[in-house]
């Protein structure tokens, strides 16, 4: 793709979060895109699932003025005695509501940048990135479904000499994946369920495209003219990812096909800080009311995962209760 096509590409994003500690080494920009091909029960980011803009309605914030009923064209919005609620089948996601809104309860959830001023919005933390080993990573949603902007974007970043990390669900086309990995260092890659089955119940897909990806992804590595490093997460959910038999079979799968290219497998303990998102989505969450998991309930998962790889490159992260 030559420069001037790059031009016209557009990335539609929830959000550029600065000095994130946590999608990859360093002090990173992180970059989250909006669309995913999965359904997780448990989405941390149920704003970044729909390929299109969305408004939330922030209950805290709202004085109850009824500006935004006004201002909706489309009739989307209703005036309830608790709250108000929006139509998503009328909702055009215009942002006319959020415009007149004037305690900014009502936010648009979808922004489109266009290759250069994307980059120069991550390039502000260039010292960062040199004071703390870090760099740009892409998040989501699933960044490999717009990898068409996603290539040029990490092409243009090694151009400047900054590291790029690709967190990736694995569920997109390989040439996707191909169009990225040249241009990418740290591959942060989820295996959440083993069994394929399993898998379609929990995120509305099965699980085959992902450990096909993550085999190509891995030789890739072995190859590559550049150093790349591969770090698996796993989340810990309650019944679903979080049994010893699910972290057994991941393990055996790793060791059995990637040990060698594999600096971490880390498993990120539950949490329900995202609950307050689905309110303002109007959406229900099926873990609403789970607290964090104690040391007790991880303890066994993680002494699973031991048993499969050394424990230099078992990590458990997350808030986890005493008892």
């Amino acid at each position: 793709m030559n420069r001037d096509m790059e031009k016209d590409k557009k990335l539609l994003t929830i959000d550029v979060s600065h000095g994130t500690t946590h999608d990859g080494p360093g002090m990173r920009t992180t970059v989250f895109v909006k669309g995913c091909s999965l359904h997780c029960l448990w989405c941390q980011n149920p704003e970044s699932i729909h390929v299109k803009n969305e408004v939330w309605w922030d209950s805290s914030s709202c004085i109850g003025c009824g500006s935004c009923a006004a201002a909706c064209p489309s009739g989307a919005i209703e005036m309830r005695p608790d709250r108000i609620h929006i139509d998503r089948e009328k909702c055009r996601a215009c942002g006319a509501c959020a415009d007149a809104c004037p305690a900014m309860a009502m936010t648009r959830q979808g922004q489109e940048y266009d290759l250069g001023t994307l980059l120069q919005e991550v390039l502000r933390d260039r010292a960062f990135y040199e004071q703390f080993g870090g760099g740009v990573t892409c998040s989501g949603g699933e960044p490999l479904l717009q990898a068409d902007f996603i290539a040029p974007f990490f092409q243009r970043l090694k151009e400047e000499g900054i590291s790029t990390a690709l967190d990736t669900c694995g569920h997109a086309p390989r040439e996707n994946l191909e169009k990225v990995l040249p241009y990418t260092d740290y591959i942060l890659y989820d295996m959440k369920i083993f069994d394929s089955e399993a898998h379609r119940k929990y995120t509305g897909q099965t699980n085959e495209r992902i450990l096909e990806n993550l085999l190509f992804a891995a030789d890739y590595m072995r190859s590559a003219e550049h150093p790349m490093k591969l770090w698996i997460r796993t989340p810990l959910i309650y019944d679903a990812t979080a049994t010893v038999e699910n972290i057994c079979a991941i393990g055996a799968f790793l060791r059995e096909n990637v040990l060698d290219v594999l600096e971490r497998w880390e498993m990120p303990a539950f949490n329900g800080v995202c609950v307050s998102k689905y309110e303002k989505l109007e959406r229900k969450w099926a873990y609403d009311g789970m607290g964090a998991m104690s040391r007790a309930q991880v303890g066994p998962l993680k002494q699973a995962a031991l048993e499969h790889l050394p424990e230099e490159k078992v990590l458990v992260s997350g808030m986890i209760r005493e008892e």
